[in-house]
């Protein structure tokens, strides 16, 4: 498709497609944190907890760039 092989359509949607729903869970985090009135730092807390899966998928692309993966 579009002179792409598979491998290269499934690395796109892997990076692009998930970075674009990691911005939007931390689009819901944003507005759990607002509807809540958690404040300042009850926003801290639910981006620092609920955000940090976001951590591992960014530690693992770096990690396999660094390697050269």
């Amino acid at each position: 498709m579009f002179g792409l092989t598979e491998e290269q359509i499934a690395h796109w949607g892997m990076t692009i497609g998930v970075s674009a729903f990691i911005l939007y869970m931390m689009f819901i985090i944003l507005q759990l944190a607002r509807e809540s009135k958690a404040g300042k730092f009850g926003t801290f807390v639910l981006f620092l907890v609920l955000g940090f899966g976001v951590l591992g998928f960014v530690a693992k692309n770096i990690i396999a760039w660094l390697l050269n993966i």
